[in-house]
């Protein structure tokens, strides 16, 4: 019926995932800080 249609949807999956994984490791973290009082004294 469909040859290897499993393979290359197996194949653009991982070729997906790997080019996600590779951008999402260069991206630079988020710190969230908590939000300064307005008067310090407190």
């Amino acid at each position: 019926m469909a040859d290897n249609y499993l393979e290359k949807r197996r194949e653009a999956y991982e070729l997906k995932k790997e080019a996600y994984l590779r951008k999402k490791k260069h991206l630079p973290k988020q710190r969230l800080l908590p939000p300064r009082p307005e008067d310090e004294a407190l």
